[in-house]
C-alpha cells in the first residue's frame, strides 16, 4: 500500500468573512503528478499556499509525511520536503546574482558554501542557465526568472513539488525545455496550469475546483479532425451524468 505524502482532511480557508473554499479532501500519493484544476479566483493558488503553511486553514487538518501538521515549526519540516513554485517569480527571487539565489536553499538544509554552490550550478546546468549564474537577478527577463524560480525550488531535492503556472511567461524553448525537465523527474507534483500542454505532459491524475469545494476529475484524450488527440478533463460526476444519460437514451428512456 502506497502510503499518502499530503493528506488534507475537511479543509476549509476563510479570507475575512468570504469562504475560499470548504470540506476539501484531498490525498497524495507517491508518484502522484495531480492537476488541480478550475477557474480563475478559485482558490488553487491558496490552497498550495496551505499545503506548506503559508495560509492557515479555517477548518480541518493538514497531514504531511504521516504527521498532522499546526504550528510554524511543523510546517518548517514541510517546507524542506515540499517545494513551491510561486506564481510571481519576484516573490521568490530576492538575492543580489542567481548562483546566490539558487544556492540559498541547500545552505539552509545545512550545506556547506561549497557543497551549495555546487549543487545550484548543477541545477542552472540541467535547465541550461549556466551563463545566467553571475547575472544580477533582478535584471533578468521575465522568462529567465521563471526559469531561476524553478532552479531555487528544484536545489532543494524535495519529495513534492507545487507548481503554480510554471510555464508563465516563457517562449517556446523555454517552455520546451521545462517540461522535458519536469517530465524526467520522479518528485510527485500537484500542477497549477492553464498551460494545456503542461497538463497533457505531465498529469496522470486530476480534482476540480468547483462550487467552493474539490472533486476528483477524469482525464481522457480524443481525436480531432487535425489528427492528433487533445486531452480532456471533466468533473467525474458530470462524466458519470453524462453516461447514465446515454445509458437511458440508449434504452429509450424518458
Amino acid at each position: 500500500m502506497t502510503l499518502a505524502l499530503i493528506e488534507l482532511d475537511n479543509i476549509g480557508l476563510k479570507r475575512q468573512d468570504d469562504s475560499i473554499f470548504h470540506s476539501v479532501q484531498l490525498t497524495l500519493k507517491k508518484g502522484d503528478r495531480l492537476a488541480l484544476l478550475g477557474s480563475n479566483g478559485t482558490g488553487k493558488t491558496s490552497l498550495l499556499k496551505l499545503i506548506v503553511g503559508l495560509n492557515k486553514p479555517s477548518q480541518g487538518n493538514i497531514i504531511a509525511f504521516g504527521k498532522e501538521r499546526n504550528s510554524e515549526s511543523d510546517f518548517l519540516e514541510v517546507r524542506q520536503r515540499v517545494g513551491l513554485l510561486f506564481q510571481d517569480s519576484d516573490d521568490q527571487l530576492f538575492c543580489p546574482t542567481v548562483l546566490e539565489d539558487v544556492a540559498f536553499g541547500p545552505l539552509n538544509l545545512g550545506n556547506t558554501e561549497e557543497q551549495a554552490r555546487n549543487i545550484a550550478l548543477s541545477v542552472l546546468n540541467d535547465l541550461g542557465l549556466s551563463e545566467l549564474a553571475d547575472r544580477v537577478t533582478y535584471r533578468l527577463s521575465g522568462g529567465q526568472k521563471r526559469l531561476v524560480a524553478l532552479a531555487t525550488v528544484l536545489a532543494m531535492s524535495p519529495d513534492v513539488l507545487l507548481l503554480d503556472e510554471p510555464t508563465n511567461g516563457l517562449d517556446d524553448q523555454s517552455k520546451e525545455r521545462l517540461l522535458s525537465l519536469l517530465t524526467s523527474l520522479d518528485q510527485t507534483m500537484i500542477l497549477v496550469s492553464h498551460d494545456q500542454a503542461v497538463i497533457e505532459r505531465l498529469a496522470n491524475r486530476a480534482v476540480m475546483m468547483n462550487e467552493g469545494t474539490l472533486e476528483e476529475a477524469v482525464m481522457h484524450t480524443h481525436p480531432h479532425h487535425h489528427e492528433h488527440s487533445h486531452l480532456h478533463v471533466h468533473a467525474k460526476k458530470d462524466i458519470e451524468q453524462h453516461d447514465e444519460t446515454a445509458h437511458l437514451d440508449h434504452h429509450g428512456v424518458e
